[in-house]
């Protein structure tokens, strides 16, 4: 029982001070602070996937840098296959080399270079409607679960119900669809955000399905009460993905 208030704690405490640095930095409004939060961020993000992969090549630590540096003068996704393109000729150059080693630079290097993208193109607003739209599917899929939940949706994840992601994305949909609507019309905000919500349940899957792979609990124990850096952003790097892909072919 101590324990469990103990943790429950940690988990408020934690989740405070996430949510107040993160509305510190989207009220800044700053390219070069975003910049750098989302740099930091994403460092310990693939430093977690790096483990549950199971790579051990001290080297794509520097390659993870010095994409974030070039990231500052070009914030486009594209930059992750030029990358790709250097790590896959390296391989090829000086084999043996394991072909998992371009697996950190598509998840998560490529979802935080569009989220990078993202805010570059539309602003902080557009982050914001996704904070609103990934956070209101984990949370409404949590409590619809709870109470009417019944059927398992995936064996990756026993204790995440039908019912819970459907409640979920619902509630989702219009919470992203009232947030959408400050930036592009009302379908296209009812679509990005019912798309968005729905990647975001399978962002957060796959990174269940990583950790079962590793056989681990959490990505890591840098958040007291919440585990690693990709076990808070999991359902972001792919509903980020849906978000740019959408903004830029509907607006």
């Amino acid at each position: 029982m101590a324990r469990s208030l103990s943790e429950n704690s940690a988990r408020f405490i934690t989740g405070a001070i996430l949510t107040a640095v993160v509305v510190a930095v989207g009220l800044i409004d700053n390219f070069f602070l975003t910049w750098l939060f989302l740099g930091v961020v994403y460092l310990f993000a693939f430093y977690e996937a790096m483990r549950l992969y199971g790579i051990e090549e001290d080297r794509l630590y520097l390659y993870a840098v010095l994409v974030w540096l070039v990231a500052l003068a070009f914030p486009d996704p594209d930059l992750v296959f030029l990358v790709a393109l250097l790590v896959a000729s390296r391989q090829a150059y000086r084999p043996p080399a394991e072909p998992k080693i371009l697996l950190p630079f598509l998840y998560p290097t490529a979802s935080f270079l569009f989220m990078l993208a993202l805010y570059a193109d539309y602003g902080v607003a557009s982050l914001f409607w996704l904070l609103a739209v990934v956070a209101t599917t984990d949370i409404g899929a949590y409590f619809v679960g709870r109470s009417v939940g019944k059927r398992p949706f995936s064996p990756t994840s026993p204790k995440k119900t039908l019912e819970g992601v459907v409640g979920g994305v619902t509630l989702a949909t219009f919470a992203g669809f009232f947030a959408g609507s400050l930036l592009v019309d009302w379908p296209q905000a009812l679509a990005v955000s019912l798309a968005v919500s729905v990647a975001s349940v399978f962002g957060d899957l796959y990174e269940s399905y990583l950790k079962r792979q590793a056989g681990v609990k959490d990505s890591g124990d840098i958040l007291p009460g919440h585990g690693g850096v990709l076990d808070r952003v999991d359902g972001y790097l792919f509903g980020v993905v849906v978000m740019v892909l959408l903004l830029r072919s509907l607006v």
